[in-house]
């Protein structure tokens, strides 16, 4: 991580139910605390080689190719026959992450639910950070497509916003699943940190992951990183004023 970045939003981290620990040792290499959330337990593919990207180019047509996720809806005969001839397969969770290197004050989840077209469930992570005895809040998301009801997720996300402190800044961000003008009416009244195409990674032309605020944020900067996941990831410095 050559951002050196004090917190980091991920929407999509994988831990295995046994051998290495990924979260643990993302914690221990980069000197950060914070919290993952499972959303759904599934299958990982470890074995197979291909390009710099994690998934082929029609990966969203042709179905799952290296996660399984069969908890609330059943795989299809071609995910199933994959899974099965797969070389190597591992039990694990998939979920969302926040990580800090500055002082947490309090951390926890906050269910958003599962929408019934979805086969995971979706989460807020609601920290209060500190920075030079300032407290503000970091909050982070992995919404879901709007073709499966996101907008209902939004609508629970406003409304433990509106339970929080007013007089703390908020920043809020992960990957939304959702294009910004859209966004400005499920989520009113958030100012956008960066606006950078983040998605597809490969030849991004929208921008569907988000860091949004309210309070007295000021923007120093951003722009959207190439790491090799299927998203480019947003990278923002900011400070209070």
């Amino acid at each position: 991580m050559s951002l050196n970045a004090d917190v980091l939003i991920l929407p999509e981290l994988w831990r295995a139910e046994s051998g290495n620990d990924f979260v643990a040792d993302l914690k221990q290499r980069l000197g950060m605390e914070g919290l993952f959330v499972p959303l759904a337990s599934g299958q990982r593919v470890t074995s197979g080689t291909g390009g710099r990207t994690w998934q082929p180019l029609l990966a969203h047509l042709s179905g799952e190719r290296g996660l399984f996720f069969d908890e609330h809806r059943t795989l299809s005969k071609a995910q199933r026959v994959r899974r099965a001839t797969a070389e190597g397969v591992e039990d694990g969770q998939w979920g969302l992450g926040l990580l800090t290197r500055l002082p947490i004050r309090e951390i926890h989840a906050e269910s958003l639910g599962r929408l019934p077209r979805e086969k995971v469930q979706r989460t807020l992570i609601v920290s209060t950070l500190e920075d030079q005895g300032r407290a503000f809040y970091v909050l982070a998301v992995h919404g879901a497509h709007l073709s499966h009801g996101s907008y209902r997720q939004y609508r629970r996300v406003s409304e433990i916003v509106e339970r929080l402190d007013p007089a703390l800044p908020i920043l809020l961000g992960g990957d939304f699943n959702s294009w910004r003008p859209l966004l400005r009416v499920l989520l009113p009244g958030w100012r956008s940190l960066v606006n950078a195409r983040t998605w597809p990674a490969r030849a991004p032309h929208s921008q569907i992951d988000h860091l949004l605020v309210r309070g007295p944020w000021e923007s120093l900067g951003g722009f959207a990183s190439d790491g090799g996941s299927d998203h480019r990831a947003l990278v923002a410095d900011v400070r209070l004023v």
